[in-house]
């Protein structure tokens, strides 16, 4: 019965986001230019495409030049969506993990002395929020791809290699915000998790037939570190129960390098209770792991709970390859924004 609904459902989706997309093409809706620069980073796709730790490095890139970043952020998954929340002013954080949403919070914590961070609805708003407390130089839309009333400098656009288009299928069918031929708006794309992946130079060749001769990245996750989610804690003993509530589980069961002799999924942006701790604290002693681990993003949401086991997080970061040429795209338009 699902494959019976939700077809005619994309059908609608499509024509209604063919709409919207050729209103703004014409010019009948018009996209706003805030008085500072934009860096847009967003997808084509739902679910995790590695788009986040992406938003950091562009975030760090930019305030290592010097300027005063603020990143805008719906929120998503937060209590209040209708209204703006300033997580962090740059130096301190103001918001809880639910105000603000997992996502959001973990980059105003790892952004911490170098982005303010906004979630609003209202992008728009957000940043004329963020030019008058904090003078800010510089934009970094998160997740801006099909945010068209803000108008942007640089159009970035993450694709994951492992799921590149999303099963191939618009909303709700497939995983498709919109037709693959929206990336000809894109002015450079990063291919995430290609080591996870094979037939690269298919998916290249794929996206130069939607988005033209634009430059492309390659780029995957490394480990930066792996930290006990409370302190203090021995080393970390394997074998671990890994579990998480990310857009892609898969990825991050593949990128523990540690034997995992359980793993979990929730969905994403899981908000757990102390009952799903104890449930999986269980299952995991049952299956013989002397430890837990579970993502960066998660942790956010975890620190209020009691575990009886050891549990540890993982941190990862992008690895770019080429990246001073991303570098150079970058700081040339926030240059000329």
């Amino acid at each position: 019965m699902k494959s019976l609904i939700l077809p005619p459902l994309s059908v609608l989706y499509s024509a209604i986001t063919r709409t919207r997309l050729s209103l703004y093409r014409r010019g009948t809706f018009q996209s706003i230019k805030l008085d500072r620069p934009v860096i847009s980073v967003g997808n084509i796709t739902t679910g995790g495409t590695g788009k986040t730790p992406l938003v950091e490095w562009v975030a760090r890139t930019v305030a290592a030049a010097g300027k005063k970043v603020c990143i805008l952020t719906r929120g998503y998954g937060r209590d209040n969506p209708d209204r703006m929340v300033i997580v962090s002013d740059g130096k301190t954080i103001m918001a809880t993990p639910s105000e603000a949403g997992d996502e959001p919070f973990l980059l105003a914590t790892n952004l911490l002395g170098q982005a303010a961070l906004i979630c609003s609805a209202d992008r728009v708003a957000a940043g004329s929020e963020a030019i008058a407390q904090f003078d800010t130089d510089c934009f970094v839309l998160d997740d801006g791809f099909q945010h068209l009333r803000l108008e942007r400098d640089l159009n970035l656009v993450t694709i994951d290699a492992t799921n590149p288009w999303g099963g191939g299928h618009l909303l709700p069918y497939g995983h498709l915000r919109e037709p693959l031929s929206g990336l000809s708006r894109a002015d450079c794309i990063v291919i995430t998790r290609t080591d996870q992946a094979n037939n690269i130079e298919q998916l290249h060749s794929e996206i130069r037939r939607h988005a033209g001769d634009v430059p492309v990245f390659q780029s995957r996750m490394r480990t930066s570190r792996i930290t006990p989610l409370h302190q203090p804690s021995e080393a970390l003993a394997p074998p671990v129960a890994a579990f998480c509530a990310v857009g892609n589980s898969r990825s991050f069961f593949n990128a523990i390098e540690h034997p995992s002799v359980l793993q979990r999924a929730f969905p994403d942006h899981h908000r757990y209770s102390q009952r799903d701790i104890d449930s999986l604290t269980e299952d995991a002693r049952r299956a013989g792991a002397n430890s837990l681990i579970t993502t960066a993003k998660d942790a956010v949401k975890l620190r209020s709970l009691s575990f009886s086991l050891p549990c540890y997080v993982l941190e990862i970061e992008p690895q770019i390859e080429n990246e001073d040429q991303l570098i150079k795209l970058i700081l040339k338009a926030v240059d000329q924004g």
